[in-house]
């Protein structure tokens, strides 16, 4: 059994004291109250039966008031060392005896992703694997952890994932991958591990500053990923530009389609009115595949739902076309001065945003709580002063890149309360607090662990293609044998699946202009699909295995 040796070196300690300063005590009462003077082992002895309650023998009863007072002090005492000595021994022995014990070691297991170690991602990308049928092996080098996650039914075992006989307790010899989470210079020691007992094995690492990235690679890492700097400049990309339009780049499908987001603004011509008054696709030619409103996503989108003012629309069409909509969707007024933006929080996902703003040619002011190179305002995103000394009045959006979720929640909260109109874009550390962000008066949420394991998944499999992720959205390319001899309309795939087939790839052509009623789908056809994780794997569920 193990021990906080500290607690128990502690414990023992103030047992001896105790004891040792109410033996002295006693001792000397007994000769000056009671008149009854005794060896000092006989006040020790009487000082323990007080503590364990075994009985006082011949001293007892005492005449003076203040042997009685000292005594009932002894027992208080006595209780509360027992006490401390059940927090301390029992209750640790029992949780150790009654939690179970997480193995070392893995049994027979093939084509498996290790994954090295638990983190906030780690969910995600767990998620992403289990959404794929896909085998993994979790190894977690801290005990507690390593507990919880066995308990919580990962399949997990417990030691370094740096020691290269770890990895093969992983069945590393044996696996198609390994993912290695674990702080960057971990990360580049666990490659070089894995490199050393199995060169064949894929090495994927995440990064938290870029930098670092060449260092991984020359540790023989196939991929070195920055889910940060994805973020900063998906964030960044939500800032409408009214002097260009080059922030706005849609995804590229094939040579003349594309799926873009556009933001309904106030003074639009839709804004306020009915999805089906819009009548987007006799209009403009475009397909919509949902739309974003207070956080959460509709596909397909109800007729009735109402186009408030920073609904996002995810539309697929071609270039002109969707031009065409941006045009509309934009505020019928167009304003001469460029948007000002706060971008609050400077680290790797604060800079990426602000490389994107600047060649984008949009004005903003850097605030972070360290001074550095870029910074323009030192303090604290949560405070009042600092986002007025910012400009949070004048500006039209605000980038939170903060370190942790609370304080994004209440820079928020200030921020809408200074400008109820500002647009606040937010990095979410964890996909727990998204909800909450968007209650507190976030437009925009992206999720860091969400992007980290939608990454980490598409580079690891080679299989589905993932065109975009870093959005709420995910544009993936894959194997559509299911539906071979049937169409999307009779198979009723975007009401069944919730996912949007935008282009058929067949022969290495792209097809983004065929009827749902009439094209009829071939085996060796690939769609490319739009839509959530859930709808992403239901049609992968029913159509790609």
């Amino acid at each position: 059994m193990r021990f906080p040796t500290r607690r128990t070196g502690f414990y023992l300690a103030l047992v001896v004291v105790t004891t040792l300063l109410f033996t002295i005590v006693y001792n000397t009462g007994m000769a000056l109250w009671e008149g009854r003077p005794q060896p000092l082992y006989r006040s020790l002895e009487i000082v323990i039966q007080s503590f364990t309650t075994t009985g006082y023998g011949e001293d007892a009863p005492w005449q003076t008031p203040q042997m009685n007072v000292l005594v009932i002090l002894m027992q208080f005492a006595g209780i509360g060392l027992i006490l401390t000595a059940v927090d301390i021994f029992a209750v640790p022995w029992l949780r150790e005896m009654l939690s179970p014990t997480v193995p070392t070691t893995v049994g027979e297991i093939e084509g498996h992703v290790i994954v090295c170690a638990y983190t906030p991602r780690t969910d995600a990308l767990i998620a992403e694997l289990d959404a794929r049928d896909r085998e993994y092996v979790l190894i977690e080098p801290d005990t507690e952890t390593a507990s919880e996650c066995y308990e919580a039914g990962y399949r997990v075992i417990e030691g370094d994932p740096e020691s290269g006989w770890m990895l093969s307790n992983a069945s590393l010899e044996r696996a198609i991958a390994v993912v290695a989470d674990a702080g960057n210079d971990t990360n580049a020691s666990i490659a070089l591990s894995a490199r050393d007992a199995a060169p064949e094995v894929r090495v994927v690492t995440l990064v938290s500053d870029v930098e670092l990235r060449r260092y991984h690679l020359a540790a023989g890492v196939d991929e070195a990923l920055s889910p940060r700097q994805l973020l900063g400049e998906s964030l960044a990309a939500q800032i409408p530009a009214t002097v260009t339009t080059d922030i706005e780049a849609g995804i590229a499908i094939g040579n003349d389609f594309e799926l873009i987001e556009l933001t309904v603004d106030a003074q639009s011509e839709f804004a306020d009115r009915p999805f089906e008054e819009a009548s987007l696709h006799e209009r403009f030619g475009v397909t919509t595949i949902g739309v974003w409103s207070a956080g959460s996503f509709e596909t397909p989108v109800d007729p009735t739902h109402r186009l408030d003012p920073g609904t996002r629309l995810l539309v697929a069409g071609e270039p002109t076309r969707i031009a065409a909509l941006r045009e509309a969707t934009a505020a019928t007024v167009r304003s001469v001065s460029t948007p000002h933006v706060i971008l609050a929080g400077y680290g790797d996902t604060g800079q990426a945003a602000a490389a994107m703003l600047a060649d984008a040619g949009l004005q903003s002011t850097v605030l972070d709580i360290e001074p550095g190179d870029g910074v323009d305002v030192v303090g604290d995103a949560r405070d009042p002063d600092v986002l007025e000394a910012a400009g949070i009045v004048e500006s039209t959006a605000l980038i939170l890149t903060v370190a942790d979720n609370t304080t994004a929640i209440f820079a928020t909260l200030i921020a809408t309360e200074l400008n109820p109109d500002i647009r606040i874009l937010v990095r979410a550390t964890e996909q727990g607090d998204v909800t909450k962000l968007y209650r507190a008066g976030a437009e925009y949420v992206q999720s860091l662990s969400t992007v980290s394991g939608q990454m980490l998944a598409a580079t690891v499999f080679e299989d589905q293609e993932v065109l975009a992720y870093g959005k709420q959205v995910s544009v993936v390319r894959l194997p559509a044998s299911g539906l071979a001899g049937t169409t999307l309309a009779a198979e009723a795939v975007r009401t069944g699946t919730g996912s949007t087939v935008i282009a058929v790839v067949r022969d290495g052509e792209t097809i983004t202009d065929f009827d749902p009623q009439r094209f009829t789908f071939t085996a060796d056809d690939d769609v490319i699909i739009a839509g959530t994780d859930d709808a992403i794997r239901a049609f992968e569920d029913r159509y790609s295995r």
